[in-house]
């Protein structure tokens, strides 16, 4: 019996990303990888204070309050209290959107 692989299809990883930044920009690898992080950073910093990043034609990352509220173990059907949270969120735009074909 062969054993069970797990496909990662489409999936672009931080390093090829960077790869992919340092071709397109004609820079070295090393250069690549402190844009990347820099690009991360920034926009962590800017969620974390609460603040939208909108990329026009790409996107808006920003953050979502979630209400405090009752759910259920599914092993043992017992209710529990889940807290309030912020999430990060990412809407993509138009231009990424029809390009990637994402159905509305």
């Amino acid at each position: 019996m062969m054993p069970r692989t797990i496909k990662r299809r489409g999936l672009l990883n931080k390093s090829e990303l960077v790869a992919d930044v340092a071709q397109r920009a004609d820079l070295n690898k090393a250069t690549a990888q402190k844009v990347v992080d820099a690009f991360i950073d920034a926009i962590k910093a800017s969620l974390s204070e609460r603040k939208e990043v909108a990329l026009v034609g790409f996107g808006t990352f920003k953050t979502e309050e979630r209400e405090a509220r009752i759910g259920r173990n599914p092993q043992t059907g017992e209710k529990l209290q889940i807290a309030a949270a912020t999430k990060a969120k990412f809407v993509p735009g138009k231009n990424l959107r029809e390009n990637v074909n994402f159905s509305e």
